[in-house]
């Protein structure tokens, strides 16, 4: 298909009719139907520019592995070269304050994707030898079980001998062939999953070019409408959509001239969403262990909230679970949108509200006592069932504990949604890690993926 224009990252498809800015980029708000796009990871492949438009951020030399291991929770030391490593970063009080993707490319180099600035303000505080640069750079996820046939049909090589956090580079048609283009065995989507990175002013020919090698395996274009179902089906939780970066309520970073710019205004205003109180920004804040990423601290080096971490690591309160909206609850939300009076606040399908919105937060109660706060709500046209994530008091996190999500806006009405806690990860096709694509017969066929002996 020609192209007509392009945008930062991606090209301007005719048959594409809403690009939306998303934290100051362009990207396809629906590329080819939210039901089809919802589809695409478990039984065909997709393609989503959803993580481009933020600068990849490199540290080099003496002390970069320090830096970064002050900064992180997780046990940088023993990082080989060339694998990727998501790293978890926190503020004084424990909460994550970023997380992101890092690929280790030097005995000195470590590069960090789609991150918050929170290490760039960090680092004068330090005192150490640490060089920075920044890249514009396009990242393109390329998911699905059909995702590895898209990329062989690309590239015209096997790639079933990269493992999962493994990295090459790869050639892409239609791009110089000097111009390194990274592939990454990595992704949100819950099943097989990969990412394709490199220079920004080339992301619309690479993108085309992906697309076009998947147009015979079916391959969607997927769009911020859709992105963040994946996040909730496959367990995935992530900062500015299902919480807030701690980074917000630091008041120097909030108040830096280039820090402060990535606070969307809404949350400036302190117009937060969801039936918590909308002042109560902790509400929206999240430990490692309330996300189930409490097994990637590593206690033997000294990091920022490390003391409270470790407080929290001797009895965990919370941890994240699945909840299932009870359907007749969530039909008598519809129906108030006919009724006299003020309606509840309604659903946009496939998500509500529309991410990014970290910033919701609606109260769980068991008993009339508040127990969880769930966000990330998404309707899941696979299971044809309304999903969110919540943080929930361990005591109650067993499957099939019910519960009552206090769905609305704080100081409006409220619908007592009855829900059941259900397994985290919701969606049950093969992980990512899991799939041996070298053994012999592995194949990777519609929504299943399957290795014979």
């Amino acid at each position: 298909m020609p192209l007509t224009a392009s945008l930062s990252d991606v090209p301007a498809y005719p048959d594409v009719p809403t690009y939306l800015n998303i934290l100051g980029s362009l990207h396809v708000w629906e590329g080819d139907g939210w039901k089809k796009e919802s589809m695409s990871w478990k039984e065909g492949a997709y393609i989503g520019s959803n993580l481009s438009g933020i600068p990849e951020m490199t540290f080099r030399g003496p002390d970069a592995q320090e830096f970064l291991s002050r900064l992180s929770i997780n046990n940088v030391h023993t990082w080989p070269l060339g694998k990727s490593k998501h790293l978890v970063m926190l503020d004084d009080d424990g909460y994550i304050a970023n997380h992101g993707l890092a690929v280790r490319d030097g005995e000195e180099s470590f590069r960090l994707f789609a991150s918050m600035p929170w290490p760039l303000y960090k680092l004068p505080t330090m005192g150490l030898n640490v060089d920075v640069a920044l890249r514009d750079i396009f990242i393109f996820q390329v998911a699905g079980p059909q995702s590895l046939a898209v990329l062989e049909e690309l590239t015209g090589t096997p790639l079933r001998s990269l493992a999962f956090l493994g990295i090459q580079t790869i050639e892409v048609p239609g791009t110089d062939a000097s111009v390194e283009i990274e592939l990454s065995r990595i992704g949100m989507s819950g099943t097989l999953a990969y990412e394709v990175r490199g220079p920004l002013e080339y992301g619309p020919a690479v993108f085309d070019a992906v697309y076009k090698a998947g147009r015979a395996f079916d391959i969607t274009r997927l769009g911020w409408r859709t992105y963040v179902v994946n996040h909730t089906e496959g367990g995935f939780p992530q900062q500015g959509c299902t919480f807030l970066p701690a980074a917000f309520k630091d008041p120097g970073f909030v108040s830096h001239p280039m820090f402060g710019a990535t606070l969307p205004p809404h949350q400036v205003n302190g117009q937060l969403s969801g039936s918590a109180e909308s002042a109560d920004i902790t509400k929206r804040l999240r430990t490692p262990f309330e996300v189930n990423w409490g097994w990637m601290a590593k206690f033997d080096h000294d990091f920022i909230g490390r003391a409270a971490l470790e407080a929290e690591a001797a009895s965990p309160r919370r941890k994240t679970v699945v909840l299932k909206w009870n359907k007749d609850d969530v039909l008598d939300v519809f129906a108030s949108q006919f009724e006299p009076g003020e309606e509840y606040r309604n659903f946009e399908f496939p998500t509500t509200p529309q991410s990014p919105a970290g910033d919701h937060a609606d109260i769980v109660t068991k008993d009339g006592v508040e127990v969880g706060i769930s966000s990330l709500a998404v309707y899941s046209y696979y299971y044809r069932e309304m999903l969110s994530h919540s943080t929930m008091d361990v005591g109650l996190a067993e499957i099939g504990t019910e519960v009552v999500l206090h769905w609305g806006h704080h100081g409006e009405r409220v619908k007592q949604i009855r829900a059941t806690v259900e397994r985290f990860p919701y969606l049950d096709l093969p992980a990512n890690k899991d799939i041996d694509l070298v053994s012999a017969g592995t194949t990777v066929v519609g929504s299943s993926i399957s290795a014979e002996a």
